[in-house]
């Protein structure tokens, strides 16, 4: 059986085909028509004609359909999951847990309070000659909102995009990646069934070449891409050529910084999990962990109790802790990364070795004795790989966790408030955490992204709501029965007013109050200033 994208809600093939396959047996899943450059264009043409009928349906509306998708996808959580697992490789249990958990939350949330994230937003105005406006913020729509999804977590991220672009009233192109089409063609599928018109949701199966066709096309509106940083780049280039804004949620490096009062069984399992979760492939994983000198030696041998006690196998089985990599080509950068290290000096007291037999598989692995020069230290290893590095106090913990071209997210480890405080000060990252990491991406109120090669751009609540639209500032002004102050003509009398205007709005004291006497004494005051509004804001004028 072929499967094919979906434009304006119709399966549309393509002139290629590409075969999804399972990351832990290799065994074939299904065959996927692929488009090429002018399936791009006519999705975004389906899109484009879309628009102008869903940016105008009500807030309600919009709510409606995202209610009945996350019914529908609570209603097929198990199916979901187990494609998951088959397409990407995470064990069943995780699949639900930091997949389909994390896109029906933010469905849940945008159904429930998108009205109020997103109502127009009233704004007291300044300027006291402005005082009588009515004015404000208007939350538009941008037009076809372009989605280019990774395939490390190939329900939460998308999902996540997708919900906020056609919950702020845009539409959408959404192109899966390859590793997991699958997954993103079930999703277009449950959108189309949960209700959605035709052409607001089109979900594309692109090869590479023809994705630039997608982020390329005049009547794109926004790109939002999840992924590598050389791509990344790529896409803003693409994006400045014609001057179109790109949300970009790249790379990380992420660092756990662990203090000596930590609690010691806590962070030993925080630190096993946000390393070794999703076999590592998470952007947000911990690929560095900074310990106090006084509790390296105990924290590291519980993580490596920890960390060989973890069961590595069959996805679908419910009892797997860590299933195989997605891809044989990020085995090879983990598998490069770990054999450089240890060349260089470092140890593996687990894993450490590519192991035979079918699957993309990769053993959870703790290194000790690394350097800051490494590669492990310094690139994005993107697989289970713990480095563990001791450190004299917190101040060189912070500074060598900053110390990075990247700044997704980063953690504290501790048990005093004000030390929390001072990670949550000193840490540099989009995202810090105390005592937790990873898990804020299934905070739909919680703002995610980075700083510097991390990123550009928020998703998530109402930051990421925001990056969806046209922040509009909007101004009326009904009480003008008189041509205002600033109207032509310039005369003498003109340059009186605006000369004393200065000091009479800005300066203090003697010099106001001189200031305004004179300002009185003009003939373009006393002819076009509405007196009421000044008396009513005299106190904005002392």
């Amino acid at each position: 059986m072929q499967l094919n994208s979906i434009i304006a809600n119709r399966d549309v093939s393509g002139p290629g085909s590409f075969v999804a396959r399972s990351p832990a047996t290799g065994e074939a899943l299904g065959t996927v028509s692929m488009l090429a450059e002018d399936g791009a264009r006519a999705a975004v043409a389906a899109a484009r004609d879309a628009f102008p009928a869903w940016s105008a349906t009500s807030f309600r509306t919009r709510q409606e359909l995202l209610a009945r998708w996350l019914k529908l996808m609570v209603a097929e959580a198990d199916q979901l999951a187990e494609l998951i697992a088959r397409e990407n490789g995470k064990p069943i249990a995780e699949a639900r847990l930091v997949d389909v958990f994390a896109a029906t939350e933010v469905l849940s949330f945008l159904a429930r309070r998108l009205h109020r994230v997103l109502a127009e937003e009233p704004v007291p105005t300044w300027q006291v000659l402005f005082r009588h406006w009515r004015a404000g913020y208007r939350f538009d729509p941008l037009g076809v909102v372009a989605i280019v999804a990774p395939w490390n977590y190939p329900v939460g991220i998308p999902v996540n995009g997708i919900a906020a672009a056609v919950a702020a009233g845009n539409t959408v192109v959404f192109k899966p990646a390859s590793a997991t089409v699958l997954i993103g063609l079930a999703l277009g599928d449950m959108a189309r069934r949960a209700g959605f018109p035709p052409g607001v949701i089109n979900t594309v199966a692109l090869p590479g070449r023809a994705t630039d066709a997608l982020v390329d096309d005049p009547q794109v509106a926004k790109v939002i891409f999840t992924g590598s940083v050389g791509i990344g780049q790529r896409v803003a280039q693409r994006c400045a050529a014609r001057l179109v804004p790109c949300q970009l949620e790249l790379g990380g490096k992420d660092a756990a910084v662990v203090a000596a009062d930590c609690d010691l069984e806590r962070t030993a399992r925080g630190l096993v999990w946000g390393a070794f979760m999703n076999t590592g492939q998470t952007c947000a994983s911990i690929e560095r962990a900074y310990v106090e000198r006084a509790v390296y030696e105990p924290l590291l041998a519980r993580v490596v109790e920890l960390t060989m006690s973890l069961k590595v196998g069959d996805p679908l089985a419910s009892d797997t802790d860590v299933g195989p990599m997605t891809t044989t080509d990020q085995r090879e950068v983990v598998h490069r990364h770990v054999g450089d290290a240890i060349a260089g000096g470092a140890r593996a007291l687990t894993g450490g070795a590519m192991p035979g037999g079918p699957g993309f598989f990769y053993p959870p692995t703790v290194l000790v004795d690394v350097r800051d020069d490494m590669d492990v230290i310094r690139e994005e290893t993107f697989g289970p790989v713990l480095p563990m590095l001791p450190v004299k106090d917190l101040g060189e913990g912070i500074a060598r966790a900053n110390a990075s071209r990247f700044g997704l997210t980063a953690s504290g480890w501790t048990r005093s408030r004000e030390t929390a405080r001072r990670f949550q000060r000193e840490l540099e990252a989009g995202v810090v955490m105390v005592n937790e990491h990873v898990v804020a991406f299934a905070e739909a109120t919680g703002a995610w992204g980075g700083l510097r090669e991390s990123g550009i751009g928020r998703t998530h609540g109402r930051y990421g709501l925001l990056e969806m639209c046209n922040v509009k500032y909007v101004a009326a002004d009904f009480g003008r029965d008189r041509a205002a102050p600033w109207y032509y003509p310039y005369d003498e009398d003109f340059a009186r007013f605006i000369t004393v205007a200065l000091p009479a709005l800005y300066s203090h004291g003697a010099a106001k109050l001189q200031a305004l006497l004179r300002l009185a004494a003009t003939r373009r005051f006393r002819d076009r200033v509405r007196k009421g509004t000044i008396i009513v804001n005299a106190h904005r004028l002392f």
